[in-house]
């Protein structure tokens, strides 16, 4: 299970605190696991792990199977919660470059999170005449970014596969209504269902994610079977719930004017990781002109880079610095006859244990700068632990956001810009 090292940062908050908040920990938590505040009807997620569709989950394997079949390349057309997930699993598990190193499935690309014409141009390059498939997400099918790229991607498969076209897209959206269930049902495409009680932050363990992950390979199963026995674990009503600690930990900081918190990781496949983090405790929690804001920073990189102000700059953020553990690929440093750059001290060492000590090494240099650190760490990078991983943080945001005092499954202030949007773009209804 996912344990919460809170060394450093109780060197920031008090025991004392902590046995204070333990209270609001417990009132959040009945809130989760019974409902009865804003925002119950969106709790889908917290027994999803054990109550999904197996019916369903079986078509979307048999649908996997037949994309790998027929097709060199998926695209995902999404955005916010309908992609970001998905990619981070696939790229904690993969590596950002899987699609040049897994070779026995098709290359997966995300589109729809941006409205860029050479972005577009670059895909229509990639797939070039190779066969390709589309999955479009959308609860509403009318989500502005992915409705326009999908109609540009529709366009494409049928001026290739003619009166087949609807063979290669699936759709997953709401069970009865809107524009892209309408469309599925009018054009012949599969469909895949999103919960009504599950929002789009919070789907990425519904068909939403599963999908596209089993394209990719990534046994769901397993990431499903970890989500369970997080689910188990962290429905423990007491201070020894990491969920807890770690809730309790981020709102006694954001209490002190730690008002940003970087979700730090030391691996490069965790950046997408980071993005669905900032989506799902930025969207929850960034309310009422209350929240803390959720950023991120990758490491050792960004030591080299933003690392000063990190050391001496305001005193208004934390770290939570994801570990990861030891990787099963072991490499090691050479013996160098010459020793031309002065690194035989680390000849034999594991790179590993190198970055283990710069971990370390910065928790300490920023904690003596007045940086709190609160490490989470997660056993290795399998998928059983990555489906823990994803539960824990929808879980903790959803004590966090409560113990706040805001609803964490609605998000109000994103339509604001949609509408000023929707009037410069003529948009009939929204003149004026």
């Amino acid at each position: 299970m996912i344990k919460v090292d809170l060394t450093t940062a109780e060197k920031f908050i008090t025991r004392t605190s902590f046995e204070q908040t333990w209270e609001a920990c417990a009132a959040a938590h009945a809130k989760l696991m019974e409902g009865g505040a804003p925002g119950e009807e969106y709790l889908g997620w917290v027994t999803l792990p054990e109550n999904y569709d197996r019916e369903e989950f079986a078509r979307i394997i048999a649908t996997a199977q037949k994309i790998k079949s027929d097709s060199q390349v998926l695209v995902v057309v999404g955005i916010g919660g309908s992609y970001l997930g998905t990619r981070a699993i696939i790229e904690l598990l993969q590596g950002q470059n899987h699609n040049l190193t897994q070779k026995d499935r098709p290359e997966i690309y995300f589109v729809g999170n941006s409205l860029s014409s050479n972005a577009f141009y670059e895909l229509k390059t990639i797939i070039g005449q190779r066969d390709f498939s589309i999955n479009v997400v959308s609860k509403s099918g009318s989500t502005t970014e992915p409705a326009v790229i999908f109609r540009l991607l529709r366009e494409l498969a049928e001026q290739r596969y003619g009166a087949d076209a609807h063979k290669r897209i699936y759709a997953t959206t709401d069970a009865e209504k809107g524009a892209l269930h309408q469309m599925a049902l009018e054009e012949g495409y599969e469909m895949f269902t999103v919960p009504d009680d599950v929002g789009g932050r919070y789907s990425v363990l519904t068909s939403v994610g599963l999908l596209p992950l089993a394209v990719a390979g990534v046994d769901i199963e397993n990431i499903m079977n970890g989500a369970a026995r997080a689910m188990k674990e962290l429905a423990l009503g007491s201070p020894d719930n990491p969920a807890w600690q770690y809730a309790a930990a981020r709102n006694l900081l954001y209490g002190q004017g730690k008002k940003i918190e970087l979700l730090a990781v030391y691996e490069p496949g965790a950046r997408f990781f980071c993005e669905w983090f900032k989506q799902l405790f930025g969207e929850s929690e960034g309310k009422h002109g209350r929240g803390i804001f959720p950023s991120s920073i990758e490491y050792t990189a960004d030591l080299h880079s933003i690392g000063q102000y990190l050391q001496d700059g305001e005193r208004h953020l934390f770290e939570t610095v994801l570990d990861f553990g030891t990787s099963e690929n072991h490499v090691y440093v050479p013996y160098d006859t010459k020793n031309a750059d002065a690194l035989n001290y680390l000849s034999g060492k594991n790179l590993d244990f190198i970055k283990e000590q710069a971990f370390r090494a910065a928790v300490k240099a920023h904690a003596d700068g007045g940086v709190p650190s609160v490490i989470v760490e997660i056993p290795g990078l399998k998928a059983e632990s990555v489906g823990v991983l994803v539960y824990f943080f929808e879980f903790a945001c959803g004590l966090s956001a409560y113990m706040l005092g805001v609803n964490p499954f609605d998000q109000p202030g994103v339509e604001a810009y949609k509408k000023e949007m929707f009037r410069r773009l003529g948009k009939p209804g929204h003149t004026g």
